[in-house]
């Protein structure tokens, strides 16, 4: 089991805190920041999936709070899974 830490760019998330086990399953997500009720539900959502699996769901997610935006709190936790 990992867990690591990673800081998000350009959203309103400050960190994210992710546990992946062996099977590379998502265990635990945990968001400092953003819009606590969504992250908080994307947080439970992914628990008990393949990270592969949430990449491919997230990735390239846009932010619709911001035109200038080009990413969003779930294109970042995708950013994090690919890191590792």
């Amino acid at each position: 089991m990992k867990t690591f830490q990673y800081k998000p760019v350009n959203v309103c998330s400050q960190l994210f805190e992710i546990t992946v086990d062996d099977n590379n399953i998502v265990t635990d997500l945990k968001i400092l920041g953003g819009c606590h009720g969504n992250l908080q539900g994307i947080s439970s959502l992914v628990k008990g999936m393949n990270k592969d699996e949430v990449i491919a769901k997230l990735e390239g997610i846009k932010c619709r709070g911001s035109r200038t935006r080009e990413t969003s709190c779930p294109d970042q936790i995708a950013k994090a899974l690919k890191s590792i």
